[in-house]
């Protein structure tokens, strides 16, 4: 028997996102979920190397590789439709619930257990560094639109960073602090980052 499970996640790379704004350069849940999932992954490793958590950076790393994959059952519904009220909120998540169920059904059935998690995620520190991921990575993507000139991202970057501020966890924000400059640095910079901070007064 042929299973479609992983021929039907091929095709993330087809859903866009940001699909109500003018980009400069399209981006795919493919694409995104990538970030997301080396994002995640590193923030894991500062929550148990610098502050003693015990996770599982490699578990938050797969999880994050499947965060949006019920998208590809549903599409990335745009985030003012999304959370436009608490009844579309609800049935985007019961939505959710029946894409996951799909996509399971298209695995060996011994697979199921495995995959149930990843695709049903559960509450949790694990869920939490996911999101955080997801959020870092929708800011970089209006960094750079931004840099691009594209003033359509401002208010989204404006909203996103508050919220980012806004995570309790200390790995998240050691994140933002010693990695999140470095994507608005050119490719000269990012190849002499010690020259580039000293340009621009150590702020780099």
């Amino acid at each position: 028997m042929v299973f479609p499970f992983f021929a039907y996640l091929s095709r993330l790379k087809l859903i866009q996102r940001w699909s109500l704004m003018r980009n400069t350069q399209p981006e795919n849940d493919a694409e995104h979920s990538l970030q997301v999932a080396m994002i995640a992954h590193a923030i894991a490793v500062l929550g148990r190397d610098r502050y003693g958590r015990e996770v599982n950076p490699e578990h938050v790393l797969t999880l994050a590789v499947y965060h949006d994959a019920t998208e590809v059952m549903t599409g990335d519904l745009p985030t003012p439709v999304k959370y436009y009220s608490e009844d579309l909120r609800g049935a985007y998540r019961g939505l959710e619930e029946i894409s996951a169920d799909r996509l399971l059904k298209l695995l060996p059935e011994e697979m199921r257990p495995a995959f149930g998690p990843c695709l049903k995620q559960e509450r949790g520190y694990d869920r939490d560094l996911v999101k955080a991921a997801d959020k870092i990575s929708a800011y970089i993507k209006c960094l750079e639109e931004q840099r691009a000139g594209n003033r359509e991202f401002d208010y989204a970057a404006e909203n996103i960073r508050q919220a980012l501020e806004n995570i309790k966890y200390p790995e998240v924000g050691d994140f933002l602090r010693e990695f999140l400059p470095a994507f608005s640095m050119t490719l000269d910079e990012l190849n002499h980052p010690t020259q580039a901070q000293e340009r621009n007064g150590g702020n780099t």
